[in-house]
């Protein structure tokens, strides 16, 4: 399944770098020198920020199925 990202792009005024933030993960932010090294850095970026995703999921509903309750609630007449 393909995926499209808005990626902004900023210019750092002093080195002159391009630096990338992806809006819909805003956690995937990079740099590079040139318009290809950038994209070629933000695929990385959004990449290992998927990871961490899947990562925070898998840790954070692995066992949701372990806590089950029953409850001993008796219906009333």
């Amino acid at each position: 399944m393909n995926m499209e990202y808005t990626i902004r792009i900023k210019q750092n005024p002093q080195s002159g770098w391009l630096i990338g933030q992806c809006e819909e993960m805003p956690e995937a932010i990079t740099q590079g020198r040139d318009m290809d090294e950038l994209m070629f850095m933000m695929e990385d970026a959004i990449e290992l920020a998927l990871e961490c995703r899947r990562e925070e999921f898998h840790e954070t509903f692995i066992d949701t199925n372990t806590f089950v309750r029953k409850l001993g609630i008796t219906p009333s007449t």
